[in-house]
């Protein structure tokens, strides 16, 4: 059953006056339009820029909180991570909220509800394994008055809403609403099928584009698994133009790199990372995960295209024009898990169309976007091989030349914690219980060379992804600092899979702390301002203040500590003069409140410029318009036992 509470019922103004027209395809590559905020990304390039300076250095510290829009009106039970992005058209603001993932319309001068559409799936959205509020909403218009928002629903289902109105329209799919798990060139169960998916669908020309995604974390039931595979539908109607297999069938390219036929029952390889589109050469970015078993691949023998790759298919049919497979084989874990960032640069003088994909392991791949071709050179090296019988790892892994890594790579004694001589001593007794290595350095299974697992830094960048000022060509990426304890073993009660971690694949270390501090050494959460022109990083700083966990351990007393930073996932916004992101996490003020810190950095120099205290962290990547004259920053923030809610900052 679908619900749509109507304006009339919520006392507002209709909004017919307010929606103007806008031609498809004005959307560019070079930040936001007009301040508006017409897509997940800013732009369909994901730059996450908007050319405002209203808010700047100077005033920063005045923002005032215009409105806030709480989402415990949504769902049974109050949401606690809202990882949502709004839209803002003509003077609204669309996106997903609740623990129903209802779609909501909202007055972007003063977060009034204009609308609410809630689709009640049940049993579908209980089994679901991306449950929760989503990460946002897609908008098309024809420029003649058809104004569309679009979003997938937590059981799977693509539906498309009147943006007027908040009603269904009925000429898309059946009665608005699109069955996902129909017409997807595999069997899905409509209940329990294993597939659905956070983030927003993209809207290009009259495409709508959707990934797909699985259950995160944890041990596969099996290495068969559902399939995830990217389709584009039409605008209008809501048909199928067209699909790209993610796993290759026979016949199809890369089908070969799938040994023993294990293309046929190995699942996942989707794309639950946003995507990324350049309308003029009509081209969309697949940043594709990797195959069925996150650590172990003993049942996927090959390199398993397009497992872990940047794929660029044909915005109207979906035809692969490029690839390039960012890791061979993978079994750590390192998904593409964020969008790729499209940038025009000059580099030595050649001007390129170029995309820029950071990595959940530190690296930041550059193409020329027209055809795949790496900006600079990239290396294939020999890296270690496995010893887990039944598995054969890549001989060689593709390891760029430019730019450098922006986070800590594979673990290295160097790493651990060093406030004193004695806390080293510690971690270092502590850590040769592990095998530890460079980037690439193969899991192992537990107990192989007297060793429990492998430890190693698994999330450099995530889901937020970075954010481009398309001015200067500079990427401004956060990315944490964890630790993960990959221990495989073979648990027949829990899996069909000769070998899963036991450790169940937290970002934790498995626990792993001395005398109460992390492993490992701060800062844990950083951002990095990389020069695409140059392949240079410009600065790098801690991002979030230090752990009241660090300043309040009684080991460290009269230790100068530094700013450890904090982790995320955590999304930044790139302004005319500003790099805006949140904290993660909880701490105090000055004052003893509980909340977190907003922070504005100068695009330059990553020097703090100004901060604002937050009641609860950042969950959702902040975004930014301008309206009536004035220059809005909405953030969403959440946290346990602080329901969500959107803030809206202007100043006074």
């Amino acid at each position: 059953m679908s619900r749509t509470v109507p304006r009339s019922k919520l006392n507002v103004i209709a909004l017919a006056g307010l929606l103007m027209a806008l031609p498809v395809g004005v959307r560019g590559q070079a930040g936001t339009k007009n301040g508006e905020w017409r897509t997940y990304g800013g732009d369909l390039g994901s730059t996450r820029y908007a050319p405002l300076d209203q808010i700047n250095a100077n005033n920063f510290k005045n923002l005032q909180i215009a409105w806030r829009f709480k989402t415990e009106i949504l769902g049974r039970r109050p949401d606690f991570n809202l990882e949502a992005t709004p839209l803002m058209i003509n003077g609204v603001l669309y996106t997903t909220a609740g623990s129903r993932r209802d779609a909501v319309a909202i007055d972007a001068a003063t977060g009034e509800l204009l609308w609410m559409y809630r689709l009640d799936e049940t049993r579908r959205a209980a089994a679901s394994p991306r449950p929760l509020s989503g990460r946002g909403v897609a908008y098309w218009t024809d420029g003649a008055g058809d104004d569309r928002v679009f979003f997938v629903t937590i059981g799977y289902q693509l539906v498309g809403l009147d943006a007027k109105t908040g009603v269904p329209v009925r000429g898309f799919g059946q009665n608005g609403i699109v069955d996902l798990k129909q017409e997807d060139d595999q069997e899905l169960d409509p209940i329990t099928g294993e597939i659905g998916l956070n983030s927003a669908p993209v809207v290009a020309r009259s495409v709508v584009i959707v990934g797909a995604a699985h259950r995160a974390g944890g041990v596969p039931k099996s290495k068969a698994n559902a399939k995830g595979f990217v389709r584009g539908f039409d605008v209008r109607t809501g048909k199928r133009l067209w699909i790209f297999h993610t796993i290759p069938v026979p016949g199809e390219f890369g089908n070969d790199t799938w040994e023993k036929d294990s293309w046929a029952y190995t699942g996942n390889t989707g794309v639950w990372a946003p995507f990324s589109v350049d309308e003029t050469l009509g081209l969309v970015y697949l940043p594709v995960e990797l195959p069925t078993g996150d650590y172990y691949g003993g049942h996927r023998p090959g390199n398993g295209l397009f497992g872990e790759s940047l794929v660029a298919v044909d915005l109207t049919t979906g035809r692969r024009l490029w690839h390039y497979q960012l890791i061979h084989h993978g079994v750590w874990d390192y998904d593409i898990p964020c969008a790729p960032v499209l940038a025009d640069i000059t580099v030595n003088g050649r001007a390129i169309k170029a995309v820029a994909q950071p990595t959940k392991q530190g690296f930041t791949y550059v193409f020329d976007r027209t055809n795949g071709q790496p900006v600079w050179p990239i290396e294939e090296k020999p890296v270690e091989q496995t010893k887990v019988p039944g598995e054969k790892t890549s001989p060689t892994q593709p390891i760029p030349t430019k730019p450098p890594p922006f986070e800590r790579q594979g673990f290295l004694p160097e790493y651990l914690i060093d406030f004193t001589p004695e806390l080293k001593a510690e971690a270092l007794k502590m850590a040769s219980q592990f095998k530890m290595g460079p980037v690439y350095t193969p899991p192992i299974a537990r107990g192989q060379d007297g060793k429990v697992g492998l430890l190693y830094i698994p999330n450099g960048a995530n889901w937020p992804g970075g954010s481009l000022d398309p001015e200067t060509g500079i990427l401004y990426v956060f990315s944490n600092t964890l630790t993960r304890l990959v221990s495989l073993a073979n648990a027949p009660t829990r899996s069909d899979m000769d070998y899963v971690n036991m450790q169940g694949g937290g970002d934790t270390g498995g626990g792993l702390t001395v005398q109460g501090l992390s492993l490992v050494k701060p800062p844990y959460g950083r951002i990095t301002a990389i020069d695409l022109n140059k392949g240079d990083i410009v600065w790098q700083v801690p991002h979030g203040d230090t752990l009241d966990s660090v300043k309040e351990n009684p080991a460290l007393k009269g230790v100068d500590i530094p700013k450890t930073g904090r982790i995320g996932p955590i999304g930044t916004l790139t302004t005319k003069t500003l790099v805006i992101s949140g904290e993660s996490g909880f701490s105090k003020n000055a004052a003893g409140q509980r909340g977190a810190k907003l922070f504005a950095y100068d695009k330059a120099t990553g020097q703090v410029v100004g901060e604002q205290f937050m009641f609860a962290p950042q969950t959702g990547s902040p975004m930014t318009y301008l309206l009536g004259g004035k220059q809005y920053l909405v953030v969403a923030v959440s946290g346990a036992g602080v329901p969500a809610e959107f803030i809206a900052y202007t100043l006074p």
